[in-house]
């Protein structure tokens, strides 16, 4: 019986973007502002090539996180680590996080938005996050119960996207989701085996 691996990862990511997030909250308003917006990955920013915003939007959030995003952002990051290993933790985290803003970034820029949609915050941790859990599906046991629950959360993350005032970052959410899934899918077709690393 082997002991439970630490963890240093996700819990130094979740607490460093809360402990940035109060720090932000104790600076005045012009230069929080001003700070969210220079990290943020809107529009405007991509299209004039700061592409380094595709790292820094992940760094920060606007307002400290609620406690139970945040239990829940540590406890999936933390399986994916314990479970997959950090590099492949944040390999998932990174590539959710990077290629739905840009595929979203891509489609806002296609339907020609107006300007406060151009200068929009867009921070946060919720693309990699929802990559993350979307790729956890595959720890689950085969058959109807790893069907069910990709089904089912892909079906939570469609929802906010047809409904009446849906936002860009529904639909990141769930194109990160979708290709978190996909991944998994891919992942278990390819190898044909169980990629669960628990002991």
């Amino acid at each position: 019986m082997t002991g439970m691996k630490p963890l240093f990862l996700a819990p130094a990511y979740a607490g460093g973007v809360q402990l940035g997030a109060y720090a932000l909250d104790r600076i005045d308003a012009d230069g929080r502002e001003r700070i969210l917006r220079t990290c943020s990955t809107n529009v405007d920013n991509l299209a004039a090539g700061r592409w380094e915003t595709l790292l820094s939007s992940a760094l920060v959030v606007e307002e400290p996180m609620p406690l139970p995003y945040a239990l829940l952002l540590l406890a999936v990051l933390g399986y994916a680590e314990y479970a997959y290993g950090a590099w492949w933790t944040v390999g998932v985290f990174l590539l959710g996080h990077t290629a739905a803003t840009l595929l979203v970034y891509g489609g806002l820029r296609a339907s020609r938005p107006d300007p406060r949609t151009r200068r929009a915050l867009d921070v946060g941790t919720s693309y990699g996050f929802n990559a993350v859990l979307g790729a956890l599906t595959s720890a689950l046991p085969r058959g109807p119960v790893r069907t069910a629950a990709r089904a089912g959360l892909l079906a939570l993350a469609v929802r906010p996207v047809v409904r009446r005032g849906r936002t860009f970052t529904d639909a990141g959410h769930l194109v990160a989701l979708g290709l978190g899934v996909g991944l998994s899918v891919a992942v278990d077709y390819l190898s044909g085996t169980d990629h669960r690393k628990i002991t």
